[in-house]
């Protein structure tokens, strides 16, 4: 996934607002503890991230 992908989705579920504010602030057990930022930083592939967010937060399937 890319990640002009990958933030389109995130500001799809999220508005582009609090997208950015999940990922920056949002700490996940699901990345190792870290934040989206944090883990996209250190080299995660974008659609190991994406699928984090979606178990973490319960997107719709219709919608990962």
């Amino acid at each position: 996934m890319r990640l002009t992908i990958f933030w389109e989705r995130m500001a799809a579920h999220f508005g582009d607002t609090y997208a950015e504010s999940f990922a920056r602030d949002h700490v996940m057990s699901e990345l190792g503890g870290r934040t989206v930022r944090e883990a996209l930083d250190a080299g995660w592939e974008a659609k190991d991230v994406w699928r984090a967010v979606c178990a973490a937060v319960d997107v719709p399937a219709d919608k990962r």
